[in-house]
């Protein structure tokens, strides 16, 4: 059995949730897999020393998925996971606050690349790999805001693109 540890309150982490416009006006999501688990999940970490938040979940992208784009200085939200401490079975609560990151390239490589898998998908998709409740509904209403913005054609279908699997 695990044991919990640390303070009370969640420790805080900064993720990204890099997103892209298809040419068809729809929506991918990308999504990398934790390194111990293999869960779906979005980049995230620690703060970063002398970046402000919101660059400090646009570096977790760029490390953990090779991906640069536009960050938003303010959060969609936030979600809480417990975080496994250094394999000796301590637990401890993180609240990650997540900022979305419009994305305008990836690299053909990046730091951890091989440490975890990171993948391209439609909304509906991530939603299914996606394990963790607090984190599938901040996509959800991420999308549907997105989905409504002004400009944005509402005949479209905005969630039907095939899985894409990134290029290694």
């Amino acid at each position: 059995m695990s044991e919990r540890s640390g303070p009370k309150t969640p420790r805080l982490q900064y993720g990204a949730l890099p997103y892209r416009l298809r040419p068809d006006g729809s929506i991918e999501i990308l999504l990398v897999t934790t390194r111990r688990t293999r869960r779906w999940i979005v980049p995230k970490g620690w703060k970063i020393k002398g970046k402000k938040p919101a660059k400090s979940a646009a570096q977790e992208a760029f490390e953990e998925a090779g991906v640069r784009g536009a960050v938003s200085e303010k959060p969609i939200g936030s979600f809480v996971y417990d975080k496994w401490l250094d394999g000796d079975g301590a637990v401890a609560a993180c609240e990650v606050r997540v900022f979305p990151l419009l994305v305008d390239r990836q690299e053909n490589t990046w730091r951890e690349i091989r440490e975890r898998e990171a993948r391209w998908v439609d909304p509906d998709t991530a939603l299914e790999l996606i394990e963790d409740a607090g984190l599938k509904d901040l996509i959800q209403s991420f999308v549907e805001k997105l989905i409504e913005k002004p400009g944005r054609r509402r005949d479209r279908q905005p969630n039907r693109l095939q899985e894409r699997p990134i290029p290694c």
